[in-house]
């Protein structure tokens, strides 16, 4: 006979013990994270958190930013669904959440309350802690950057040359509107101004007399096909059109500001930049953002997100960001020749920094003999006592001007020099490309610059920092961007990717924070 008893049991009930922390290993990652966290005082960064009386009880909100920032360790970039089903069946945060499952939008929205303007703070005390626990080289520092494209539309941008031409050929439009409309005011003795460019007030003052003069009342013009226009609404409503245009055009150039020549029109901080797409180099003008960054001792110790299409321009604010938050400038900062301009030279020199900067000619001056010795390149020229520069042929150059160096924020001029007499010279061909005396110019700092920069980075030191550069440096966007699949950013505006930024920062720290720990604990075993 069969036996009848019924089983409510199964085989899946009471395996999981009373405490989270029992089904973790003692070297999981979790622990080292929640150790570390214990100097952190992150009660101070919930200040913004509003007053909490009615309705359910809240979630801890230091558990929540616990299990936010572990998150980013865990994961390099995690999305806030990825959160939510995390904590439903994952040990390690259940274990951080004390059980509790907040859905995705609470974690939206704790993010942007308490992290939107404190992600900077939280991001350099975590690495301040960690520079003190692992005794951090803060002499050496090695600078990259890294293109990152912007969760914006590619194909929809706003150029600022071609909004320039733009509002320039409206500035025509409008003086030949006006001088139509000063033809229809010649009885009445008035007329309006006629300028190369103008305002949006003035043409608002412009219109508002003409509303009063003509007598107009907008609420009677005609308008479609089988109407016939007055002159005097025709222009009044075109002078007006122009000034909603002439309205755009300044807003748009006014988003772009001094120092960007584009902006994305889903976007708009974010700036087309050539951006890499594929292994073999090419690439694809693309809304991103430049993203910055010093390496030491494998640990990011500042950051930076700029608008800058060139690396060369976000060497000084990098810097200026590392003095804010360490105090100090490094001794050596080390970057590749993307970098490498008389501006940040100078820079350095006044910071009692030792450029490691290569230039943009650096390979061919070290590597190219036939080039670096080359008797017709101008630095190569003899030099009489008194400073006359003497070409192969044995003529003088004499000086004719100096103009100031594009772009240098210090004033430096470069010294423009022309051959007395090239005729019959027989090195013309090798020597100038016009049949003109040749021209030369030459800026004796920069070229003692180079000379420094060269001897500095040649000898086995030199060697030495360029090689671990690399490493570093560049080893870190390669683990960000391909080992934790960090290579687009997700949030819009400046303020939410730089946020975005920081937090992706603080999670590497930590993740390599806690690779170095296992490492100490299998030597010490």
């Amino acid at each position: 006979m069969k036996n009848l008893t019924v089983y409510y049991g199964t085989p899946k009930q009471g395996i999981l013990p009373a405490f989270f922390s029992e089904c973790l290993d003692i070297t999981d990652p979790v622990f080292t994270f929640d150790r570390f966290m214990e100097g952190i005082d992150l009660r101070k960064y919930l200040s913004k958190l509003p007053a909490h009386e009615l309705g359910r009880i809240r979630y801890n909100p230091v558990n929540m930013l616990k299990t936010v920032l572990f998150g980013f360790m865990d994961e390099g970039c995690i999305s806030l669904r990825k959160l939510e089903d995390n904590c439903k069946v994952n040990i390690r945060y259940k274990y951080l959440m004390d059980g509790k499952r907040p859905s995705y939008r609470t974690f939206g929205y704790f993010i942007n309350t308490v992290l939107m303007n404190q992600a900077e703070s939280l991001f350099y005390e975590i690495t301040q802690e960690i520079i003190t626990k692992e005794h951090v080289d803060l002499d050496h520092i090695y600078i990259d950057g890294s293109k990152f494209e912007a969760n914006a539309n590619k194909y929809s941008w706003v150029w600022k040359k071609g909004t320039e031409k733009s509002r320039f050929r409206l500035f025509a439009k409008i003086s030949v509107l006006l001088e139509e409309i000063n033809e229809m005011l010649s009885c009445s003795g008035l007329k309006a101004e006629i300028n190369s460019e103008y305002a949006p007030e003035y043409l608002e003052l412009i219109l508002s007399q003409l509303h009063e003069i003509w007598n107009l009342d907008e609420e009677r013009f005609v308008h479609g096909r089988g109407h016939h226009k007055s002159p005097e609404q025709r222009n009044y409503e075109k002078l007006k059109a122009y000034l909603q245009k002439l309205k755009e055009y300044g807003k748009k150039l006014s988003i772009c500001g001094e120092n960007r020549n584009s902006y994305s029109k889903t976007d708009h901080s974010a700036t087309f930049m050539r951006i890499k797409r594929d292994y073999m180099g090419n690439d694809q003008l693309l809304p991103a953002y430049n993203v910055q960054v010093g390496i030491a001792d494998e640990y990011i110790a500042v950051l930076d997100v700029n608008q800058y299409r060139s690396d060369m321009d976000c060497f000084v604010p990098l810097l200026e960001k590392f003095y804010e938050h360490h105090g100090i400038y490094p001794k050596y900062p080390v970057a590749d020749a993307g970098y490498g301009s008389f501006n940040n030279y100078l820079y350095c020199s006044e910071h009692g920094m030792e450029a490691c900067m290569k230039f943009p000619m650096f390979f061919k001056e070290t590597t190219d003999k036939k080039y670096h010795e080359d008797p017709f390149r101008a630095v190569n020229f003899k030099t009489t006592a008194d400073g006359t520069l003497i070409c192969p042929n044995g003529k003088k150059f004499k000086f004719v001007y100096r103009k100031n160096i594009q772009g240098n924020q210090y004033g430096r001029q470069e010294e423009i020099y022309e051959c007395e007499d090239c005729n019959g010279c027989p090195y013309a061909e090798r020597c100038k490309k016009t049949p003109h005396n040749r021209r030369i110019s030459l800026n004796r700092e920069l070229t003692k610059v180079h000379a420094d920069v060269i001897g500095r980075l040649t000898d086995t030191r030199g060697f030495l920092l360029r090689r671990n550069r690399a490493i570093q440096a560049e080893g870190t966007f390669g683990v960000m961007k391909h080992d934790r699949e960090y290579d687009r950013i997700v949030r819009r505006g400046m303020d939410s990717v730089k946020m975005e930024v920081f937090l992706v920062s603080i999670g590497f720290n930590l993740y390599k924070y806690h690779r170095k720990q296992q490492v100490h604990m299998d030597m010490a075993a």
